[in-house]
Formats: C-alpha cells, sequence, structure tokens
C-alpha cells in the first residue's frame, strides 16, 4: 500500500490526466462488454450491437493516446490494429443498412407504382 501511496504522491497535474485519460479509455472498453452481455442475455445467444463497435472505437482512440503518450509501443500498435478491426466492422453495418435502406425505397415505389396504376385501370373502366 506504501508503494501506491508513493506513487500517488509523485503524480503531476499532466501525469494524472494521463492516468484519469486512460482510465476513461479503459471505462469505454468496459461498456462495450456491458452492452454485448445485455444484448445476448436479452436474445439468449450471442449478440453483438452495433453500440459495441462505437465504445470499441473511443476506447480503442482514447487508449491509443494514452500509449502515444506513454511511448508505449505494445499499446500504440495493438490499439491501431484494434480500431482498423472496428472501424471495419461498423463500415460493413453501415453499407449493409443502407442497402436495406435502398431496397425499402425500390420496394416502396413499386408499390405506389402498381397503386398508382391500378388506379389508372379503375378510372379507364368506369
Amino acid at each position: 500500500m506504501s508503494e501506491i501511496s508513493a506513487w500517488w504522491d509523485q503524480l503531476t497535474s499532466i501525469e494524472l490526466t494521463w492516468v484519469l485519460i486512460g482510465l476513461l479509455g479503459q471505462s469505454l472498453f468496459f461498456m462495450r462488454f456491458l452492452m454485448q452481455w445485455i444484448a445476448t442475455e436479452r436474445a439468449r445467444r450471442s449478440v453483438v450491437p452495433e453500440v459495441f463497435w462505437y465504445f470499441s472505437i473511443g476506447g480503442g482512440m482514447i487508449v491509443l493516446a494514452y500509449g502515444i503518450h506513454r511511448a508505449d509501443p505494445v499499446i500504440i500498435l495493438g490499439q491501431c490494429a484494434g480500431v482498423t478491426v472496428y472501424t471495419r466492422n461498423l463500415y460493413f453495418i453501415w453499407k449493409e443498412k443502407g442497402e436495406r435502406r435502398r431496397e425499402v425505397a425500390a420496394q416502396a415505389e413499386a408499390l405506389e407504382r402498381s397503386r398508382t396504376s391500378a388506379a389508372g385501370e379503375h378510372v379507364e373502366r368506369s
């Protein structure tokens, strides 16, 4: 306990700020696991919700900043790789959502055309 007390006493305000930044990044990482766990429990199957990837990017970027400040190549390399993967997962999610929106819009347009042509046929018969 005395080692922790000595460490705490020697912290400068800048170093304390960086410790808090590192803890914030770790907190975001914890939140991603918590969100994944809740989603999985609700679905009763393994689920990775979209918010998992946002927390992953946020936590990864903050821990990356901490690693850069500490000049720690292990943290820097690990977080760069992780953030790349997290971003790629969000790209695929956004791409799929865009495709679904286009499909729904096309279906709605086709339905409107069929209604318009059916209404036109009804008028011609009258």
